[in-house]
């Protein structure tokens, strides 16, 4: 228990093994729940006792099992015994290697069960947590000598031992698999980049008296590289050294402020509370929202006015922006990815006019305030107004919530079950919803994807709402959002015979409300998760009719009809192509002088027993130069080529050295030396380098400092 709220006595039942002396363990733990402990330590018996009780399965099945800890049964055996076959150890031969392959026996039942369940690896929330766990199973798996990804060799023991109870583990075996490899590739690469940085500030700290890495030397490898702080300190630990966690917890919080600061909504508003100053009416009133039936309700009162810093004032002027309260409200709230409504609230009694721009929570189970601007007259406290919903734009909403849900089903009918909603938005112009999948989408899921979604809307099938007790719900098969919070009560929204959801937003009556669909982009954001982005209705059909006049103005240009023009397209790339290469060797054959390598202008320079050709020409792209580097190269015999070229206002420079030379002279080395003269930079192979610049008037000084260049490296 904490320090204040429900307590009771507590009676806790252990296990004594043999003849007494081995360690007791605590099985089960009883709390009589009775009183409500205040924080001066007054204690209120509860209206309502009950008794809290939690019973350890793992620790009843070590001791039904005669074991001495939960590890040792069958529930962890299998997956220590993996660990071990993996990193060539042997449980129950050493204490430190014992730590970590209980570790990663632990973490990597955790790590399956939560993605498993659709949680994905990521920076933020959940996401975060199962990063953290990841890692640390990651670095004790380092301990144990695992350099190669194995976290993931973990999932078929589970999968095999627990798919019977959790069929979900065989189901998505793959689906969890590239997820946790996906990961141990990343942290692999966050190791590669920050663990030198890391060595090199160990060794810093090592030489000072303190032997401590400093907190902000920490925080920046954790912030910008990416090396958790366990990490660290273990590390640092294992060469004698320790960190300050002091100043790096210093760091972190200063962090989560710029963060707090930097999230704040309509410049530094967001995380602001409202200055509420009657809380108690408020809450008698609620949050009565009627926009499922109705977009504009009458006779409402005001029951609360706040301006734009969200202190309660009593009016708001013409020109005035601020939030308004009303008795009950059409208006959306923005929530599950639906945005809010937006509209007008008006007096007719006054001429009071102000436009909804947004919606914000004051608190839980007050009324929602609107974000308007008095447009005209004045808005006052206990003025009876009407509420009026954008209708066109709610309109769109709905379409496209709903065809979410219609494109969701589809998504789990084309790429698989394993397929669970990462977030989404449904705004009136478009809808994006992001997905648990671990490969790009291809054209033919994708036209699958759209096809199926436009099957329901020709289908035209109504949609049904009801609000069910949320167990009843989930126990039919709607879908839920993993890690979302839902009352006792839920609303389902369902298309039946294909989706069933537990929805709070706003829907279509029939699904041949929507129109039409029509995906536009299908994209990766994050590891193991790919978003579609997709627009409905007239929307739709005005895309459709912008890509028709696209595809006519090709067809025109190529003077073609639309079923040829792809071949006529690749026959033009291909003769482009041709004529391309064509064009670069004949500028290559006159910027030889017509074709003899050593023609006039082509001399080689001696440097110290080095032959050295350089020659400026013009207009030559990349693959004109290396064409001319290499006849040069072949004409020279044993040499050094140097060429410059100006294009378009820019400098194109290479350097070729013949096999026999590479030894000594570089030609990366000879393009670092020269290209600065030229405004530029550059490198490549021994034998082969390039640079580009952006003073072509120093091309002449350039070439002329050549012969000094090549003798600093003889």
């Amino acid at each position: 228990m904490g320090e204040t709220g429900p307590c009771g006595r507590c009676s806790e039942i252990y296990f004594v093994r043999g003849t007494g002396t081995d360690p007791e363990i605590e099985i089960w733990n009883n709390v009589f729940m009775e009183f409500e402990r205040s924080a001066d330590g007054t204690l209120t018996p509860l209206p309502a006792p009950c008794i809290d009780t939690g019973m350890g399965l793992e620790r009843i099945t070590a001791v039904l099992q005669n074991k001495q800890s939960n590890y040792d049964t069958d529930l962890f055996m299998p997956l220590l015994t993996r660990v071990g076959e993996l990193a060539g150890v042997k449980y129950g031969d050493n204490d430190q290697t014992d730590i970590s392959m209980r570790v990663v026996a632990d973490h990597s039942r955790a790590t399956t069960f939560l993605i498993a369940d659709g949680v994905i690896p990521s920076n933020e929330w959940r996401g975060y947590v199962l990063r953290k766990i990841m890692r640390r199973a990651m670095r004790h798996g380092k301990h144990l000598g695992l350099t190669e990804p194995f976290l993931h060799e973990m999932v078929a023991v589970l999968a095999r031992e627990m798919g019977d109870a959790y069929p979900e583990l065989r189901t998505n075996r793959d689906m969890i698999e590239k997820t946790i490899t996906a990961e141990e590739n990343r942290f692999d690469a966050v190791l590669k980049d920050g663990l030198p940085r890391l060595e090199t500030e160990i060794t810093k700290a090592l030489e000072s008296s303190a032997r401590t890495l400093p907190g902000d030397v920490a925080f920046r490898l954790y912030d910008t590289f990416g090396v958790p702080y366990d990490f660290i300190e273990d590390t640092a630990a294992t060469r004698g050294a320790s960190v300050d966690r002091e100043a790096f917890e210093r760091a972190m919080e200063g962090q989560r402020d710029k963060a707090r600061a930097q999230s704040a909504f309509g410049g530094g508003k967001k995380g602001q509370e409202f200055a509420v100053a009657d809380d108690a009416a408020l809450s008698g009133v609620g949050d009565q929202f009627e926009g499922y039936t109705s977009t504009t309700v009458s006779g409402v009162p005001v029951v609360a006015l706040f301006d734009e810093g969200r202190q309660p004032v009593d009016s708001l002027a013409a020109g005035a922006t601020g939030f308004v309260a009303l008795a009950k409200t059409p208006f959306y709230l923005e929530a599950g990815g639906q945005v809010s409504d937006s509209g007008l609230i008006i007096n007719e009694a006054t001429g009071m006019s102000a436009r909804v721009e947004g919606l914000a929570r004051i608190r839980q189970g007050l009324p929602r305030a609107h974000r308007v601007r008095v447009e005209s007259g004045t808005l006052a406290i206990r003025d009876i107004v009407t509420a009026q919903v954008d209708s066109e734009l709610r309109n769109a909403t709905r379409r496209n919530h709903t065809a979410t849900h219609l494109l969701h089903a589809a998504l789990r009918q084309v790429l698989g079950t394993h397929v669970k909603q990462a977030g989404s938005l449904v705004a009136p112009d478009r809808l994006r919803f992001d997905f648990v999948h671990f490969q790009p989408v291809t054209r033919e899921e994708l036209d699958r994807i759209e096809r199926i979604v436009n099957e329901q809307i020709v289908k035209n099938t109504a949609v049904s709402t009801e609000v069910r007790s949320t167990e009843d719900a989930i126990a039919s098969g709607a879908m839920a959002l993993f890690g979302e919070k839902y009352g006792d009560r839920v609303r389902v929204v369902s298309v039946p015979g294909f989706s069933v959801e537990l929805c709070g937003g706003t829907h279509v009556s029939a699904t041949g409300d929507i129109g039409s669909f029509q995906i536009v982009a299908e994209s990766g954001v994050a590891a193991g998760v790919r978003r579609i982005e997709a627009i409905t209705g007239m929307g739709a059909v005005a895309h459709m009719q912008e890509q028709r006049a696209a595809l006519q103005r090709i067809v025109d240009a190529l003077h073609a009809s639309p079923d040829v023009a792809v071949e006529t397209i690749e026959r033009l790339q291909t003769d482009a192509k041709k004529a391309q290469r064509e064009i670069s060797q004949l500028k290559t054959k006159l910027a030889m002088g017509g074709g003899a390598a050593g023609a006039a202008g082509d001399q080689p320079t001696d440097v110290n027993g080095v032959r050295l050709i350089r020659k400026r020409v013009a207009d030559l792209d990349k693959d004109a130069l290396r064409g001319l580097a290499d006849s040069l190269k072949s004409g020279v015999g044993s040499g050094v080529v140097v060429i410059a070229s100006e294009n378009d206002g820019k400098v194109q420079m290479v350097v070729a050295v013949t096999p026999d030379l590479t030894a000594k002279v570089k030609a990366g080395a000879m393009v670092k030396a020269l290209a600065p003269i030229v405004g530029g930079g550059g490198g490549g192979r021994p034998d082969f380098a390039e640079a580009g610049g952006k003073l072509p008037e120093k091309i002449d000084e350039m070439l002329a400092a050549a012969p000094d260049a090549l003798k600093s490296l003889l």
